[in-house]
This record gives structure tokens, C-alpha cells and sequence, in this order.
């Protein structure tokens, strides 16, 4: 068993002497800690907007589809826009918010590590304009790359 990569200093050492609570972790999971979730994301980022196609797309249930992007409307990853073509009643398309736009490195970093330990994905993401693979990568504000090993964590002063 490996030790604790992250370097935890001031209030936060010892570990044993806080707790994890009003964690952010946590807070997003509220908001998108399920798979369909997860994979409603994915599709907005792939450019799917009509319900019927979320709904096929991911695999869940009419049902599922509109609770989870209500979910997703309501926390304001996504939002909804009426449309309606020559005929028909008006329904609903649904587009990513700049708070949606800003999860892409989450997602995109969980595909790339499921590529690697899990199941290697059908889709590589490349860069539009160089053609070059697109990687997550941590970097500190100064623009060095950060590696697990080389974190530190702090309490934020509020």
C-alpha cells in the first residue's frame, strides 16, 4: 500500500486532527456524482442537444433523461431552450452554460485515465488546429507541471 501522495501542512497536519467537511469534492458529486449524468456531459460536449437523442445516446430511460438534465439545468451546467419545428408542439433543446463548458477537463480526464486502466476508448481527443492528442495535465499557477508527489495542501483562509 502506497502512502499519501499530497503533502498536507499548517491546520491541515495532522490529517487525524480535521475532518473533510464542506468538501468541494463532494459538493460536485451532488451535482453530477451519477453516471447518466456523467454521460448526459459527455453528449452536450459531443454536441447532442434534443432530448430524444440524450435519451437514445446514453442509454436510459425517457424518464432517467429528463431527471437528470433537470438536475443539470437546476445546478447550471446546461440550459434549456424551446424550439419547435413546423407542426409541432414546442420542445426543448438543451446546450452547455460556461459552468458546464469549464467541467470539460474532469471529463476529460476520466476518459483518459479509463483509456488507460479500464477499457481503451474509441475516441481521441486531438487538437483542432495542430491535430496533436489532447492530454489533462496538472500545472501550478506559475505554469510548472505538477505531479501527485509534488502537492502540497493547505487550509484556504476565508
Amino acid at each position: 500500500m502506497s502512502e499519501a501522495t499530497i503533502h498536507l501542512t499548517g491546520a491541515l497536519d495532522p490529517r487525524s486532527g480535521w475532518e473533510a467537511t464542506d468538501c468541494p469534492v463532494a459538493s460536485a458529486l451532488g451535482l453530477v456524482g451519477n453516471r447518466s449524468a456523467f454521460l448526459l456531459l459527455r453528449e452536450a460536449f459531443y454536441g447532442t442537444t434534443r432530448f430524444d437523442d440524450f435519451a437514445h445516446r446514453v442509454g436510459v430511460s425517457e424518464s432517467v433523461a429528463a431527471a437528470r438534465l433537470k438536475d443539470l439545468v437546476d445546478a447550471g451546467l446546461l440550459a434549456r431552450r424551446p424550439y419547435r419545428e413546423p407542426g409541432a408542439r414546442t420542445r426543448y433543446e438543451y446546450g452547455l452554460t460556461e459552468m458546464g463548458r469549464e467541467f470539460f477537463p474532469v471529463l476529460a480526464a476520466l476518459m483518459t485515465w479509463g483509456d488507460r486502466w479500464v477499457r481503451p476508448a474509441r475516441v481521441e481527443l486531438r487538437h483542432h488546429d495542430c491535430g496533436a492528442p489532447v492530454h489533462v495535465e496538472l500545472l501550478c499557477a506559475a505554469g510548472h507541471p505538477v505531479e501527485d508527489v509534488d502537492l502540497g495542501a493547505r487550509g484556504k483562509v476565508s
